[in-house]
């Protein structure tokens, strides 16, 4: 079963997809990110940059903002995007299926590299340590530059941040990107393989760029982007809250009655969760000018929070991926018997 091909359809492949697990947490931590002209993210944000021009409504200079109160139905643009996001999605379906194919009639470690290098684009842990270390780093030089830095890192008006603001933004980025980009992808690939992590990302990207409620660059979203939103939310609602539980357990005792109601302060259904678990699990409170104020009571981050989040986020990796493979052989060896 080691040597040439092996058992495609059972424990072997289970071992396979385990190695391309390993594989792929090990390429992340070692290199980061692969350059941007051979990375699928790259490439499906192209395209949503192009698909998006054709389904969002321009909206002229002149035109009074519209706001984020409910709009008049708009079912050609909804209908745009959702075709739109079909087709994406279906393309990312289909690439991953054939790179899934292939590994199946590889010998099992062949089987495992593919898997891996094809995984790892899907997965952004370095990215996400280092940048918002950076950050913290930048906060170090000055505001400006701190909040300079977080401008990488999030699409809200860092102008007007203070300090504090910055560094509530740089962990309250870490502990949702540390579900979107990170445990998420990963529970999609144990569940369905490389196809599972790939329509994920695609369907994180799209919400990225498409999710927003009124306008954003000259475009109106309300509608166009409705299915991109909903296709995330639906495919995040429980790797978030696993990402949530799993912060919980490792930072130590933390009330989940606490936690489901500081997450459910934040406007989307998901992305509350990790960020209230990381503001409980540093006994801190994390703040959006203008929107919410997560565990309201505890004291603003000082610089020292910043490592403390980094580490338990690795701890909350570390003990995913364990849970990841265990599930994977289980999984595997149910279906060999």
């Amino acid at each position: 079963m080691f040597d040439g091909a092996f058992d495609a359809q059972g424990f072997g492949w289970g071992l396979a997809l385990a190695g391309g697990l390993v594989l792929a947490l090990v390429l992340d931590w070692a290199f980061g990110e692969p350059p941007a002209r051979l990375h699928p993210v790259v490439w499906i944000g192209r395209y949503l940059g192009w698909a998006g021009r054709l389904i969002a409504p321009s909206i002229a200079p002149c035109a009074a903002p519209r706001g984020t109160h409910a709009q008049p139905r708009d079912f050609k643009h909804f209908c745009a995007g959702a075709l739109a996001w079909t087709a994406g999605s279906a393309i990312a379906l289909i690439a991953s299926l054939a790179l899934e194919t292939l590994a199946r009639r590889l010998p099992l470690w062949l089987a495992a590299a593919l898997l891996g290098v094809a995984l790892k684009p899907m997965l952004a842990w370095r990215m996400l340590r280092d940048e918002v270390l950076a950050v913290e780093a930048a906060l170090g030089e000055s505001l400006a530059a701190g909040r300079e830095r977080l401008a990488w890192l999030v699409s809200r008006d860092v102008a007007d941040l203070s300090e504090t603001g910055v560094r509530e933004s740089a962990i309250e980025t870490l502990a949702e990107n540390l579900n979107d980009s990170v445990l998420a992808p990963i529970f999609w690939f144990v569940l369905l393989g490389l196809p599972g992590a790939a329509v994920y990302r695609f369907a994180n990207t799209a919400d990225a760029m498409w999710g927003y409620r009124g306008e954003r660059a000259g475009r109106d979203w309300e509608w166009a982007g409705k299915w991109a939103a909903r296709a995330d939310d639906v495919l995040s609602w429980l790797p978030a809250r696993l990402t949530a539980l799993l912060l919980a357990l490792v930072a130590g005792p933390m009330s989940l009655k606490t936690l489901r109601r500081e997450a459910r302060r934040t406007p989307s259904p998901n992305s509350g969760w990790p960020m209230a678990a990381m503001a409980l699990a540093l006994r801190i409170s994390l703040r959006k000018p203008g929107g919410y104020a997560l565990n309201a009571a505890a004291p603003p981050p000082q610089a020292t929070d910043t490592p403390r989040a980094i580490d338990i986020a690795l701890k909350v990796v570390l003990a995913f991926a364990l849970i990841g493979l265990s599930a994977i052989v289980l999984i595997a060896y149910e279906v060999s018997r």
